[in-house]
Formats: C-alpha cells, sequence, structure tokens
C-alpha cells in the first residue's frame, strides 16, 4: 500500500450524536447572536418575530425530512452532492461541487474565520492581522481534521458543546436578569420602511432562513456514518429541532429584555442583554461565545466539505489525487488541505466586505 491510497475506502468512525452535532454545528455560527435585531426591524410585533423564527424552523425541519430520507436512498460519502448527480444529471453534480469549493463553502469560511479573527483581537489585544488570525486558524483545523474524522468529529462536538453552553449563559442570564434590566436600555427608536404586512414578514425570512442555512452538510460524511441509514436521519431531525429550541429561546430573551423597539435598534442584540445583566464582563463573555461559535462553523466546514471533492474525484470529475487516503487515519487528507489553502488564499485576498461581497456575488443561498 502506498502512503497515500486512493483506493482506500474512508473510515466509518462516527455515530449517531456526531451527526447530531455536524448538524447544529453547520447551522448556528455568528448569525442568532446578531440576525435577532434584523428580524425585529423588518416586523414590529413581538408575535410576528416570533413566528419568523418558527416558521424558519419549520421550514428547515422540512428539509431536514427529505434529506433523511435520501440519507436512507443514498448513504455515501458527498451526501448532497450524490443526490444531484444520481437524481438530475452528473454535470449539475459537478458544477455544484465546484462552486463549494471555489466559492460558497471556501469564501463562507473565510468570512468566517475574519469574524473570527476580530473578536479574536478584541479578546486578546493581539496586534496580528486579522488575515494572519484567520490562516493560522484555518491551517490548525486542517492539521486536525487529516488526523481522521474522528479527531476531527471530537474537536467539532467539543466547539459545538460550548455553543450550546453559551446560548444557554445568554438566555440563563437574559431571564434572571429581567426584572433588573428591564427599561435600562435607552435606545432611539429606529426608522422603519413602511411596507405591506405580508412583504414585511417577507423581508423577516431572508435574515431567518439565512440563519438556519447549512444542516445539509452533514451528510457529506454520511460515508463515515457506522450506520448511515440510521444515525444520519436521526442526526438531521434532531439537530434541526435542537437548533429550533435553542434560537426561539434566545429570540424570546431578546425580545424580553430590550423589548421590540430597542431589540430593532441595535445592530448586537446578544451583546446588549448581556452588558445589561452582568455589564462589561457579560459583554466580554458573550463575544467569547461568538468567538467559539464561529470556530465551531468552521470546524464543521473542514470536516465536511472535502467529502464532496473526494467523492468527486472518485468518480473521475476532479483531479485523480484528491481522492487520496491516508492510509493510518483514512481522512481525505489531500480534499482537505485543498479546501484549507482555498479558503486561506480567499481571506489573504481581502477584507470581510470584499470577501462577502465575493461569496454572495455568487452563492444564491
Amino acid at each position: 500500500m502506498t502512503e497515500h491510497d486512493a483506493g482506500a475506502p474512508l473510515a466509518k468512525r462516527l455515530g449517531a450524536f456526531d451527526a447530531t452535532m455536524l448538524v447544529m454545528g453547520g447551522i448556528i455560527g455568528a448569525g442568532i447572536f446578531m440576525n435577532p435585531s434584523v428580524v425585529a426591524r423588518a416586523v414590529q410585533a413581538p408575535a410576528a418575530m416570533l413566528g419568523a423564527w418558527l416558521l424558519g424552523g419549520v421550514i428547515a425541519l422540512t428539509g431536514a425530512f427529505v434529506y433523511a430520507e435520501l440519507a436512507v436512498r443514498r448513504p455515501g460519502v458527498g451526501g448532497q452532492y450524490l443526490y444531484l448527480r444520481d437524481a438530475y444529471h452528473p454535470i449539475v453534480a459537478f458544477l455544484y461541487g465546484w462552486t463549494l469549493l471555489l466559492v460558497s463553502q471556501s469564501g463562507g469560511m473565510a468570512a468566517v474565520a475574519m469574524t473570527f479573527a476580530g473578536y479574536f483581537r478584541e479578546l486578546t489585544g493581539t496586534q496580528l492581522s486579522p488575515a494572519t488570525i484567520a490562516v493560522v486558524t484555518l491551517s490548525v483545523l486542517t492539521l486536525v481534521n487529516c488526523y481522521g474524522a474522528r479527531a476531527g468529529s471530537n474537536v467539532q462536538s467539543a466547539l459545538m458543546v460550548t455553543k450550546i453552553v453559551a446560548i444557554v449563559m445568554l438566555v440563563t442570564v437574559g431571564w434572571v436578569g429581567i426584572r433588573a434590566t428591564h427599561g435600562m436600555l435607552v435606545v432611539d427608536a429606529p426608522e422603519r420602511v413602511t411596507r405591506p404586512p405580508l412583504l414585511a414578514f417577507a423581508a423577516a425570512m431572508v435574515p431567518v432562513l439565512f440563519a438556519y442555512g447549512g444542516w445539509q452538510t452533514a451528510s457529506f460524511v454520511g460515508g463515515e456514518l457506522r450506520n448511515p441509514r440510521r444515525d444520519l436521519p436521526r442526526g438531521l431531525l434532531w439537530g434541526v429541532l435542537g437548533v429550533v429550541v435553542l434560537y426561539l429561546a434566545v429570540n424570546a430573551v431578546c425580545l424580553a429584555v430590550l423589548g421590540p423597539s430597542a431589540l430593532a435598534a441595535t445592530s448586537t442584540p446578544a451583546t446588549a442583554v448581556m452588558r445589561l445583566a452582568l455589564g462589561a464582563t457579560g459583554a466580554k463573555l458573550i463575544a467569547a461565545g461568538i468567538a467559539i461559535s464561529t470556530l465551531g462553523f468552521l470546524s464543521q466546514g473542514m470536516l465536511t466539505a472535502p467529502r464532496v471533492y473526494y467523492a468527486m474525484a472518485r468518480d473521475g470529475v476532479f483531479f485523480r489525487g484528491v481522492a487520496s487516503v491516508h492510509p493510518r487515519t483514512r481522512a481525505p487528507i489531500v480534499a482537505i488541505v485543498l479546501q484549507g489553502a482555498w479558503a486561506a488564499v480567499i481571506a489573504l485576498s481581502g477584507k470581510y466586505d470584499a470577501i462577502l461581497a465575493y461569496l454572495v456575488a455568487i452563492d444564491a443561498r
């Protein structure tokens, strides 16, 4: 056997818990800590705000049901790539895979890495440039995942559990401190664009659906689950349901503590809640929580997306070397390094705004 044997299969080392953490990790990024205010600016009524987040959860759950059925029928490496290839045409899957690498996945990871770098600089006071921090972070996660799906999943699960703790802390501190903080936040009433109710609700759904996106990427590792026909559907359903509960809890506490007007006026609702409850310490705690959340998103992407490029290479529609699997770790190390390297190149190419423009210009998600 050669050092990097393209014929070696990926190891089946992941279970239902890993799948659930991957689903939740692919959804929860920094959006939930900021997007409640975007929704509040679109619709004024608290019931409409919570209704938008509930409807977004129902839509995500419906998609999860569809993917759960697909996972039972097609439990291989590559997930969505396989579904597109078999349901439509190989060229559709081919274009999807290249777009994933060149724009949507790598661009998203670069943008999130820059977001993490900003919070890291704020928390540590380091003088390192955001681009340098982003590249180092991507490099470390690339190295971790080269040690195999088990190592990558352990890191991802640890970060996901920490994310959940941060969100539970936000909700708990907010509810406990409601009486002490209510009415203390004085803000100017935000300017609202007058729209018909239906259009206003539709506008509110845009950041909601964006915040719920990403659960489908867990399907990429279907071939590395010990029992994909059982574990991936369970991970999809439990993971999306868990996110719906967390999202509704965060929005409910933001509304209860800040009120609709103050929620609409601030661009950092989670920080506002924690600052009112615990002062500067609370703001630091939630900044750390957001940093960990972004890091967890990066970890999830580094674990899942390279499996698509590996599957493409196995099909003969990508560079053959990308199908290489290390004989000891059983990880598609060339695909992982490719993902990390291209995300790092994008991170070095411009500032956050430029990276985001690059991503949004192509990615319709």
